[in-house]
């Protein structure tokens, strides 16, 4: 699987998990789904992505959007 798959997986089922314990505990977790969206959406734009940099370090493929 390639960094770009990853990067999405990870981030849309974190984007799940904090609306579900949004959900059943309090709207708080929203600002985990808040910080998800805001990281994804400037990333679209720089191309820095923590995450991405994490696994290339760790030997993950390369994909199209995260080199």
């Amino acid at each position: 699987m390639s960094i770009d798959r990853i990067v999405l997986a990870f981030a849309g089922t974190v984007i799940i998990i904090s609306a579900v314990l949004a959900w059943l505990f309090t709207p708080l977790w929203l600002i985990l789904t808040l910080f998800v969206g805001a990281n994804l959406l400037q990333s679209a734009f720089t191309g820095f992505c923590p995450l991405a940099m994490i696994l290339k370090a760790m030997g993950a493929k390369p994909g199209e959007a995260f080199h």
